[in-house]
């Protein structure tokens, strides 16, 4: 049957392809040899979109060499941020929370401070952020984009008197 590179516990774009059931996740989690292979296809798939991960422990991202031409085809097909959505969703499903946020913060800063991205930006604000399974996270990355959002006044994604007050 077809599988998928980053399996969700959730139907895709491909109706072929079997949603995994939470047996599989576990099972995928405890194998080391598994869970060598997905690290291996994120990073193939972070190489493709000029992104290097920098430590395999914590998820820390920078630009890859080639970023560049990389970014030109990200923001030229917003296919791909599909993709990205279904690889954020599938690394906190394998237990990568980390990962996760190391990848939302980088499209965040490249969409919102770098201004690298501008095609990116709406997925990166109203997909990308809130796969992030910590909710504390989740709410510091909330905060980071309103923080670099302009104009602030704009900023939809979270209620503006708790952002004033976030510590």
């Amino acid at each position: 049957f077809p599988f998928r590179l980053f399996p969700l516990r959730e139907h895709g774009m491909n109706w072929r392809a079997k949603p995994l059931t939470c047996q599989e996740i576990q099972a995928f989690r405890k194998s080391k040899e598994v869970m060598d292979r997905f690290i291996r296809a994120y990073e193939l798939m972070l190489g493709f979109y000029g992104i290097s991960l920098v430590s395999k422990e914590t998820g820390e991202l920078k630009r890859a060499e080639n970023w560049r031409e990389r970014f030109e085809n990200l923001n030229r097909f917003s296919h791909n941020n599909l993709r990205i959505t279904r690889i954020l969703k599938c690394l906190g499903e394998m237990g990568y929370e980390d990962f996760q946020v190391h990848l939302v913060k980088f499209f965040l800063t490249e969409t919102l401070v770098e201004e690298t991205l501008p095609n990116v930006k709406r997925s990166a604000l109203d997909y990308f952020l809130f796969t992030v399974r910590s909710k504390e996270k989740r709410r510091e990355l909330v905060h980071y984009a309103w923080q670099h959002f302009k104009p602030q006044s704009s900023f939809v994604w979270g209620p503006r008197d708790k952002l004033l007050k976030y510590k």
